[in-house]
């Protein structure tokens, strides 16, 4: 296999929280725990979990938007988390973001020229007629028309300033762009415009991407293969063909679950995870899943699974797959505590 583009290792990331008199009896949020992964040229990895497990943290850790505690980020091979001044400029022009949402994201007062082309003047890459003529140029390719460069973003719908700052993200030629959430603010019919220029742009250009999301049927659309995040870590990482067809850890089985299914014909009980997400300043001991968990065992408590790989390409965080080399292994549990043994196959995202 080749080297990765992007290679994560051990990250960690850990906020202080001052509570009392002056600032004492400080805690620390647990936003980013050890997550490790890899992203090859040209490939989307999807990062999926509930709102506040930490994977927009995750994101800004990768550009160095945010500094780790811990861990490394590797940018085909060469390690950025320490980077700083011109150097990390340097790699900037080659790793980009595009944000949840775009009305907040584009500056109001800013010319759409301005707002595109900035990354341009930053980087020394064009300016006068040139920086415009490359401006035109990404509109375009984003579908927008060369005309709009003279107008401001409340001019525009919410999918056009997404698309903006899509043009902004690829104006200065990136090999790699983490997408955050970029379809959530969106009405469905927008999002699955958004989606497919996503995608015909990774196609036709060869860029490789980390799309943080929430929505397993968005996830399932544009990656190639998942990782799931739970409090902090990552709990399984597989293909995309695989997650879906056998997910093997208890969280993501129950997240397939409760995705209901477009078709009438196929309808069925959606499953209710119970519980709350623990508080991230507060973490349970052992597997942080355990407490929602219906097929805990009673080591799940006391000790933390770790990530292992139960097949080629397979890995999962789960004591009921520990020290096997089967992914049927994972699948051994008392079915009359989790519903139904299989998680219901999630049909193909037809947005």
């Amino acid at each position: 296999m080749p080297d990765p583009i992007i290679e994560v290792r051990d990250l960690l990331k850990h906020f202080a929280i001052h509570r009392g008199f002056l600032g004492r009896g400080a805690e620390s949020l647990k936003a980013v725990d050890g997550v490790s992964f890899r992203i090859q040229a040209g490939e989307t990895l999807g990062l999926v979990g509930e709102s506040g497990c930490g994977k927009s943290t995750v994101g800004l850790l990768i550009l160095n938007l945010l500094r780790a505690d811990r861990g490394q980020v590797l940018f085909e091979g060469m390690e950025t988390t320490g980077l700083e001044g011109e150097e990390l400029q340097k790699i900037r022009r080659r790793m980009q973001v595009v944000f949840q949402d775009p009305q907040s994201s584009l500056d109001p007062r800013m010319l759409i020229k301005k707002i595109v082309g900035c990354p341009l003047e930053v980087n020394g890459l064009a300016s006068g007629s040139e920086l415009v003529k490359r401006v035109r140029e990404m509109l375009r390719e984003v579908g927008l028309s060369e005309d709009h460069v003279y107008r401001y973003p409340h001019e525009f719908s919410g999918g056009q300033r997404q698309r903006i700052g899509i043009a902004r993200a690829l104006i200065t030629g990136p090999d790699f762009i983490v997408f955050d959430e970029p379809t959530s603010a969106l009405d469905v019919s927008v999002q699955a415009q958004i989606l497919n220029l996503i995608r015909d742009l990774q196609k036709r250009k060869g860029y490789s991407y980390l799309f943080i999301s929430h929505d397993l049927s968005v996830i399932k659309h544009v990656s190639h293969r998942i990782a799931v995040m739970y409090l902090g870590k990552i709990v399984e990482k597989a293909p995309k063909k695989d997650l879906f067809a056998k997910p093997l850890h208890p969280y993501t089985r129950a997240l397939l679950a409760a995705l209901p299914r477009p078709d009438p014909e196929k309808r069925h009980p959606l499953a209710v995870l119970e519980g709350d997400v623990p508080s991230p300043v507060n973490v349970p001991g052992g597997c942080r899943f355990h407490p929602r968990c219906p097929e805990a065992l009673d080591r799940c408590s006391t000790v933390e699974p770790a990530l292992e790989e139960v097949e080629p390409k397979r890995w999962v965080a789960c004591h009921l797959c520990a020290g096997e080399k089967s992914s049927e292994s994972c699948l051994r549990f008392d079915a009359s505590k989790a519903g139904e043994r299989d998680a219901p196959e999630v049909e193909s995202c037809r947005l």
